[in-house]
């Protein structure tokens, strides 16, 4: 994700987002943002490569060609943008169950909850995670725990190299699914092959 510095409220008059907004578009490199309280874009997306064996690392969060797609991307999408300094960047891991599927999980035997595979909705999903969690550990019968997501078990991803070649050929896939649609203005035939294996 990259932040922007706070921007004077002519500025989102004129784009015309107000606070509280979010925005997205059909990407199938799917980016999203939103105005933060204090006037910043805070803008992200999807474009770091998986690295072998699920390994994680700082310096796999501060990839320049990322942040670097972000800020042209949000230019794109708000030109009067262009001028703007971003003054923050950041960026994680990403949990993606084999099945694209999220989980809130409780085991009565061993007392044990779980919750995660949130594949980049974590912020807004942790809280009806933890909602759910609380009525399982308590034993509550309510809508939470009658939710599709509860005790779903994902399959598991492929075994390397098959995952490494697999998480980057769709990405790559993604982005030319992309370009596809702005060059030919219909349908991405490469979004309709890959759409299945990357979860849309």
């Amino acid at each position: 994700m990259i932040a922007t510095e706070p921007l004077p409220d002519a500025f989102w008059d004129e784009i015309g987002i107000a606070h509280g907004q979010t925005f997205a578009d059909f990407r199938h490199l799917v980016i999203y943002g939103q105005r933060t309280a204090d006037n910043r874009f805070a803008f992200g997306g999807r474009g770091a490569r998986y690295h072998w064996g699920s390994v994680i690392k700082p310096e796999y969060d501060r990839v320049p060609r990322v942040f670097s797609h972000l800020q042209r991307t949000l230019v794109e999408l708000f030109p009067a943008a262009s001028d703007v300094a971003v003054t923050h960047r950041w960026g994680g891991p990403l949990g993606v169950p084999r099945d694209w599927h999220a989980t809130a999980s409780y085991d009565p035997a061993t007392r044990i909850g779980w919750a995660g595979g949130y594949v980049g909705d974590g912020l807004s999903t942790t809280n009806l995670a933890g909602r759910t969690l609380a009525d399982l550990l308590t034993g509550t019968e309510s809508e939470l725990t009658r939710l599709p997501w509860v005790n779903h078990r994902s399959p598991s991803w492929e075994p390397e190299p098959l995952r490494f070649a697999g998480a980057n050929a769709g990405m790559l896939a993604m982005q030319f699914a992309d370009v596809e649609e702005r060059i030919t203005h219909r349908r991405s035939l490469i979004a309709r092959v890959m759409g299945p294996l990357v979860g849309h």
